[in-house]
């Protein structure tokens, strides 16, 4: 604990120094020894959490802060917009709704919309998915690079959960394709018993697939013959929050035209 607190001392102290600062003020400012403050700054540097200025010598915040608050922001404000598509998504088809994100062979729930109805599922804010298994899954993963979606493919442990559960990476692979071709991915029973999730992606200002919104219910609601019905109404909300996030184009290989008024 006593590190710890060492540690952050120089991580405040540098936030507030924007020009940096050497090992011998940095160690006089905090009351630590010389060796200390070495030892410590070193560690954060090869973390990226500290940089040195080649020209200066000095020490300052590293890039490292930056992505985590990009992070951290970012998802601040993907909840604030998608927030209201979620509420409609959700009272439009009377269906529990998920937001969640990749975290390399899971996806995270990070928002979520109860209804009122019969059945009862468990999900919370947090819980962690297996990729292969899960409608958010498939989609996050459709739209990551090749070498990425190379390197989960085979860091996933496919386990059975049900009947239809996909247990091999050449069956996950053949349906990143078709989620890729269609616009929106299916969760057939594959991980519960009795439940289906129809999911499909959001992106960012640059076109990224940062997020993806689903919708979760009974086998006898989210029918496979209303796949495309509901998958046409995911998609679009999606579509909406992409749209507020920055991203106009428009999804050119999702579904066939449906009525939805």
């Amino acid at each position: 604990m006593q590190t710890l607190d060492r540690t952050l001392d120089i991580i405040e102290l540098l936030a507030t120094t924007p020009n940096g600062m050497g090992v011998t003020e940095i160690g006089q400012k905090t009351g630590l020894h010389k060796s200390t403050v070495y030892r410590l700054i070193n560690a954060l540097v090869k973390r990226g959490y500290l940089e040195k200025d080649q020209n200066t010598g000095l020490y300052k915040i590293g890039l490292k802060f930056v992505e985590i608050s990009s992070l951290h922001l970012r998802q601040i404000e993907l909840k604030t917009e998608v927030a209201p598509f979620m509420r409609d998504l959700s009272e439009s088809t009377g269906q529990v709704t998920h937001l969640a994100i990749l975290d390399e062979t899971e996806v995270v729930y990070i928002e979520k919309i109860d209804v009122v109805q019969s059945l009862r599922m468990y999900s919370q804010i947090g819980k962690r998915v297996p990729v292969y298994c899960s409608a958010l899954g498939k989609v996050l993963l459709s739209w990551q690079d090749s070498d990425y979606q190379e390197l989960i493919l085979e860091k996933t442990e496919y386990i059975r959960y049900t009947e239809n559960t996909i247990t091999n990476r050449d069956e996950l692979a053949d349906e990143l394709e078709k989620v890729r071709e269609r616009g929106w991915a299916v969760d057939n029973e594959e991980h519960e018993e009795g439940i289906r999730c129809i999911a499909a992606p959001i992106n960012d200002f640059t076109g990224k697939v940062i997020a993806a919104i689903s919708i979760t219910g009974s086998k006898s609601i989210i029918s496979p013959d209303k796949d495309e019905y509901y998958g046409s109404l995911v998609v679009k909300a999606a579509s909406g929050i992409s749209e507020r996030l920055g991203y106009f184009e428009k999804y050119t290989k999702s579904i066939t035209a449906i009525d939805l008024k």
